[in-house]
């Protein structure tokens, strides 16, 4: 990897990259509402699951298979699992939450990255899921699958984390300890993500989703799904 390849994917990792990720939990707020998260070891345990089955089972092997969709210049599949990813998410609040990310990164991306391959999908379809626009962003820099994948695992993770900083609320410091403590399982999720078929994605942590679908009706809320 070269060093401009590297500041780009920094820079795309960064949690101050203005993405909207901010302001969503994606269901975790529910589980802190009913204090089933409630400290770094609750929250930590949490993160594990979701790391484990969504992110690895859904985002993670969506980035790997957009990223070989536009390898291969297959502007159909892309189109295919765009469509299929926005199926999967259940709650309405967590489909709009992505698509709203998804069209804030491609805009942000198109004019930083010059990622304009997505165009067709976003004019067709009127949005873009965000693991397609970070695959497409690594195939223009020319990061490796791999890199990319990895890149995007850490880059969810991260923003979990900072949102919990502040909805639980943790210390920084227990936050970016918990960031060391996942990068074994980071990297394990991205060597399954190398082996998974295409017809094992979308498996999700059940009790994640129902409270994804929970979060629209909770009394007091800081983020928006």
């Amino acid at each position: 990897m070269t060093d401009q390849q590297l500041l780009w994917l920094l820079q795309l990792s960064d949690s101050n990259f203005p993405s909207g990720a901010f302001s969503h939990s994606f269901g975790f707020e529910t589980y802190m509402y009913h204090e089933q998260i409630r400290d770094a070891k609750t929250f930590g345990d949490a993160l594990v699951v979701y790391i484990q089955t969504q992110l690895t089972y859904t985002d993670g092997l969506a980035c790997r298979i957009a990223y070989e969709q536009l390898e291969a210049d297959r502007m159909e599949g892309l189109k295919r699992l765009n469509e299929t990813l926005f199926a999967l998410s259940l709650a309405k609040e967590t489909r709009e939450g992505t698509r709203m990310m998804g069209e804030r990164l491609w805009k942000l991306c198109r004019d930083i990255y010059g990622v304009d391959e997505l165009d067709e999908i976003v004019q067709t379809t009127r949005s873009i899921h965000p693991t397609i626009v970070f695959a497409a962003v690594g195939r223009k820099i020319e990061a490796s699958k791999r890199t990319t994948v990895l890149t995007y695992l850490f880059t969810a993770v991260q923003t979990m984390v900072q949102n919990a900083v502040r909805g639980i609320p943790l210390g920084q410091t227990d936050g970016q300890k918990l960031l060391v403590i996942v990068q074994p399982y980071l990297i394990h999720a991205a060597s399954i993500i190398e082996t998974l078929d295409e017809e094992e994605l979308g498996a999700a942590a059940v009790g994640l989703e129902i409270a994804q679908m929970q979060h629209e009706r909770l009394p007091v809320r800081l983020f928006m799904s």
